[in-house]
């Protein structure tokens, strides 16, 4: 949601809108994820899941590794939130394979298109051709240029769900 009127260019204002509408999201997909896993007990863990929840970062890193459990080889959709930026800084997010949980592969299974704003992303990841990675693990880069602090200033989360969950809410 974008309010305009005078002299509105991304103001406090219009940032705050946008944040609080994707907190709204965001709680709500927490909750979802919530009933999801405790409806099922015990076992390998399930999709839904966060890769990385909801953080605030200043330079590069990973998340930890999630297991695919029976997810693996399926058709997954990753949710990119990002709820925080300053302008002039880039974030790049790959999402890398492992078959055993300490060898990552030389290249990312999928990468999101450079970002730059606040907003929900999503991109698909195909593991039918993967049957052997088991756990999925996201990288990021950040990068600021411009004036003022060098430190970029990112807070997004990072969330994997079957493809399948999707296809059938939207035949319900």
């Amino acid at each position: 949601m974008h309010i305009s009127g005078a002299g509105c260019r991304k103001t406090r204002f219009c940032f705050c809108v946008k944040y609080a509408t994707l907190k709204v999201a965001r709680n709500q997909l927490q909750k979802s994820l919530y009933v999801e896993l405790k409806s099922d007990p015990g076992g390998d863990p399930m999709l839904p899941e966060f890769l990385i929840p909801e953080t605030t970062i200043r330079e590069a890193g990973a998340g930890v590794e999630v297991s695919l459990g029976d997810n693996q080889g399926g058709i997954l959709i990753l949710t990119l939130g990002i709820t925080r930026t300053i302008e002039q800084e880039s974030l790049d997010i790959a999402i890398w394979g492992s078959a055993d949980g300490t060898e990552w592969g030389a290249e990312p299974l999928v990468s999101f298109p450079q970002k730059f704003y606040c907003g929900t992303y999503q991109n698909v990841l195909d593991l039918s051709d993967r049957p052997d990675v088991k756990y999925l693990r996201a990288k990021w880069q950040v990068n600021r240029w411009g004036k003022g602090d060098s430190k970029p200033l990112f807070e997004f989360y990072l969330f994997v769900k079957e493809l399948q969950h999707e296809i059938l809410a939207m035949g319900a």
